[in-house]
């Protein structure tokens, strides 16, 4: 059983441009500022970009950062050729939403990074060992779970990396169907087409990674105090959110307010003014990012690689994949009853542990390099391409972040 088309049969034949000029209809007044707004996002971004290539001096950090400035240029380019060639506005949301997968996963690893720095020798498992055990947030809060344990960072990881392999997926899946005519996004949750189960497995997926995250920043919010973690997240939570919502206010209004015209159906007037809408509204997420991701903290710190390889380092999805292979091999390790895996219980870190010092005790899980050796745990670093800290060896916790000097 097909859809209902969401597309008129008349086409309109007229030009943006004929012998008398600019043909200003209403369509043609959107598809202008649509364009307008595009570009400026597109410039915004473009500075952003640049200001954090030139200072290229973390890399860790930065790849991150750029691949999480690039999403209102993204959503604004997409939403412009969604609007223009809106009888193909499906396929273009589709890849549109993709997006946020990559934008989610990066913001976990540069939490990720950021909680490294406050631990010695630039390492995650350092900072973890200053942590007891906790309660899970809700729903799940009658459960418990301990930080210093080799299951935590490997869960944390794939909890949130899983859906950059997810929704991707499903928007292929959705791509295939919508071209095959069983899709049906105008149907809802009508289980006789495909997006009805495309949307659930969406939402798990989703709702996955955001618990992950918020588990991670409830254990480390110490750590990541000046870096305005909320106002990281929120740049990126609120470009998903307004489009969604958006959506819906558009699709209801689809019949009351918004009525078929000869060459556009009321959906295809709902889903021009949701992309429109997209479109201005991320000429401001721009430009937040560009005061939430701040180059400046980078600008008095030596650089390590040129600008091309910024950008190169930024569309390189080579460290998701590989840290999923990690995560991926744990868990197989950890079903087949590998010692390491498991690990024995540690205890509460001392002082010296706890605050990184020298002659800290030693213990099963601090001693990673010799217990490393024997059991091969070293294939699981927690946090990839581990390094020597730009900052002191020595470490203080709770870790208080000065921000810009």
């Amino acid at each position: 059983m097909g859809c209902s088309t969401e597309n008129q049969d008349a086409v309109d034949q007229s030009s943006f441009w004929d012998s008398d000029g600019v043909n200003w209809d209403a369509h043609r007044i959107g598809w202008a500022i649509a364009g307008g707004c595009s570009v400026l996002t597109l410039i915004i971004t473009l500075v952003t970009t640049i200001k954090h290539a030139k200072h290229y001096s973390n890399p860790n950090e930065q790849r991150q950062i750029l691949r999480i400035v690039y999403m209102p240029a993204v959503y604004a380019i997409i939403s412009f050729f969604s609007y223009r060639f809106f009888r193909s506005y499906t396929y273009y949301s589709l890849i549109e939403v993709a997006y946020e997968a990559v934008t989610l996963s990066a913001f976990l690893l540069l939490l990720i990074e950021y909680v490294a720095s406050t631990g010695s020798a630039h390492s995650a498992e350092n900072a973890m060992v200053r942590k007891d055990k906790n309660k899970l947030p809700m729903p799940f809060c009658y459960w418990r779970y301990r930080p210093t344990k080799p299951y935590f960072m490997y869960t944390v990881k794939w909890s949130v990396l899983q859906y950059v392999i997810i929704r991707p997926l499903c928007s292929i899946v959705g791509v295939v169907c919508e071209k095959y005519n069983v899709l049906c996004e105008s149907e809802g949750f009508d289980f006789h087409y495909a997006n009805a189960y495309l949307e659930i497995v969406d939402f798990i997926s989703i709702s996955v990674a955001l618990y992950g995250l918020l588990v991670f920043y409830g254990l480390t919010k110490e750590e990541l105090v000046g870096r305005r973690p909320l106002a990281k997240f929120l740049c990126i939570k609120l470009i998903v959110m307004l489009p969604w919502y958006q959506e819906f206010i558009f699709s209801w209004l689809e019949g009351r307010a918004i009525h078929a015209t000869k060459y556009w159906t009321a959906a295809n007037i709902a889903n021009g003014l949701n992309a429109l809408a997209i479109c201005i509204e991320m000429v401001f997420f721009s430009a937040l990012m560009l005061w939430a991701y701040t180059p400046a903290e980078y600008t008095q710190k030596p650089r390590v690689a040129g600008a091309w390889r910024a950008i190169w380092d930024s569309i390189n999805y080579a460290d998701f994949f590989h840290e999923i292979g990690l995560s991926l091999k744990f868990f197989v390790d950890y079903l087949t009853g590998k010692p390491w895996a498991h690990g024995p219980r540690q205890d509460k870190a001392d002082f010296a542990q706890a605050f990184g010092l020298n002659g800290a005790r030693t213990t099963p899980y601090n001693n990673l390099s010799s217990f490393a050796r024997e059991t091969g745990a070293g294939e699981y670093p927690l946090t990839s391409n581990s390094r020597t800290s730009f900052d002191e060896n020595v470490r203080l916790a709770p870790y208080v972040y000065h921000g810009d000097r």
